[in-house]
């Protein structure tokens, strides 16, 4: 299997997405100055890659992806890296790197879904979606894959996304406007659903177990395009009547 065995194996794609979203935020206070630091513009937040609601359903796509890499301030960036750095450690020594990836980006996609279509007025940033998905495929893969992985290592998982859940309950509830609850449901029922498909293969020999997660992405992949129609559908009947 992947390098979980290996405590000192090297976190290429958890480094990877780490850096991007601190250069977007960097960026941004470029930007915006040092108040869009603590709290950027809604129009900053825009400019850089924001979900637009229902909008981004219709045109500009491409930001139900970029919005997954754009922060609402200091404390959402830097809590978000923390829980990815804890989380995505794991996840990239029980994953294959492409699948670890893969996951990443299907539950921060699944997540900008939920977003738009609980909110369509709304707007929405933040890696969290994402992050709750790699949480989800964690315990999915942890209780269902048959891994040498101690309680402990189980325990310290848990713990660390209701940490995460909390405060970003929070902090969308007390200090932002721009984090969506629904984006968390999505990415991180994604995330269960995706790891639960990995599970079986994750000890297997290379070839068969990334033939499956091919597989397993070409399925997921299949629903994500249903769920983008479906909802699209679904605003266009909300605004006919």
């Amino acid at each position: 299997m992947p390098r979980l065995t290996d405590a000192h194996a090297k976190l290429h794609v958890t480094n990877a997405l780490l850096a991007i979203n601190v250069i977007v935020m960097v960026a941004i206070t470029f930007s915006g100055g040092v108040a869009s630091l603590m709290n950027p513009s809604g129009d900053l937040l825009v400019r850089f890659g924001g979900l637009m609601g229902a909008r981004s359903l219709f045109e500009e796509q491409w930001r139900l992806l970029t919005s997954t890499y754009v922060h609402a301030g200091i404390l959402h960036i830097a809590f978000n890296m923390w829980c990815l750095w804890d989380l995505g450690g794991l996840a990239e020594r029980i994953f294959d790197r492409w699948v670890y990836a893969f996951v990443y980006t299907f539950c921060g996609l699944a997540g900008s879904l939920a977003a738009a279509g609980w909110n369509p007025g709304g707007l929405t940033v933040g890696a969290s979606g994402a992050i709750f998905g790699i949480a989800g495929a964690l315990i999915s893969a942890l209780y269902l894959g048959n891994l040498p992985v101690s309680k402990t290592a189980i325990q310290s998982t848990l713990k660390s996304l209701l940490f995460f859940a909390g405060f970003n309950l929070f902090y969308g509830a007390a200090i932002s406007r721009n984090i969506s609850n629904a984006a968390h449901i999505g990415g991180l029922v994604t995330g269960l659903a995706l790891g639960a498909a990995l599970s079986p293969s994750l000890t297997a020999p290379v070839t068969k177990r990334q033939g499956w997660a091919a597989v397993v992405f070409v399925g997921g992949g299949i629903v994500l395009w249903l769920g983008y129609f479906f909802l699209r559908a679904y605003i266009l009947r909300m605004i006919a009547r």
